[in-house]
């Protein structure tokens, strides 16, 4: 290839040629036609449709792990506000039974209290008393074993009272006595039976204490 030299409007100019000279014309090559493809810069590259595709498929995947996260969340604080209400239901419904069948045992104790001095009095009953009389013991004893078994369905326990040591709580002394048959403030004999439901006190148990003589 070599340089030539032509005219372009009347004014000398130099254009590339491979193998023999070549002649320019305002007809067929201008200036502007000469330069016009060096002038153009080639369009910038921004990766296409594919790009922003997944750019957008990024924004909505972290927009649904948010969304996500957050009804995770709300889940969470709607279990653990089900599972304080659940046991606040059965604390509450614990409570009523409880205070229902304390109610319910305070009345019936009289009654238990009463159907045992009867069978206390059987012991000093001397043998010429009739033998209708022993029925009717009998059958107050049944009735008194049925009574003290319904009691103890509902879950009421009586109170260990005899040979323990004496507790504020649940014993109420109504009499001591000196004595070296029972270590000091040992509880000698139960004079009115306690009960209790569970932890609730319903009556506590009426004893005599020994004390050091």
């Amino acid at each position: 290839m070599k340089w030539c030299r032509v005219e372009v409007h009347g004014q000398p100019s130099f254009g590339m040629v491979e193998g023999e000279e070549i002649s320019l014309t305002d007809e067929n090559l201008t200036e502007e036609n000469l330069f016009s493809s060096a002038d153009v810069e080639p369009e910038e590259s921004t990766g296409g449709p594919d790009k922003a595709e997944l750019v957008a498929t990024r924004s909505e995947l972290k927009r649904v792990e948010a969304e996500a996260a957050e009804l995770k969340n709300q889940l969470a604080r709607r279990q653990a506000d089900f599972e304080n209400y659940r046991k606040r239901v059965e604390r509450e419904r614990s409570e009523t039974y409880n205070r229902v069948v304390a109610d319910v045992a305070a009345k019936l104790l009289p009654v238990v209290d009463n159907l045992k001095r009867a069978l206390d009095a059987e012991s000093s009953v001397e043998s010429a008393e009739s033998d209708e009389f022993r029925h009717f013991l009998s059958g107050v004893d049944l009735i008194s074993k049925q009574l003290s078994g319904v009691l103890d369905a509902l879950g009421v326990k009586a109170i260990a009272a005899v040979g323990e040591q004496f507790d504020p709580h649940i014993h109420e002394a109504v009499v001591s006595e000196p004595t070296d048959d029972y270590e000091p403030d040992t509880v000698m004999q139960e004079i009115v039976a306690g009960y209790r439901l569970g932890d609730k006190l319903i009556r506590p148990a009426l004893v005599k204490v020994a004390t050091r003589k």
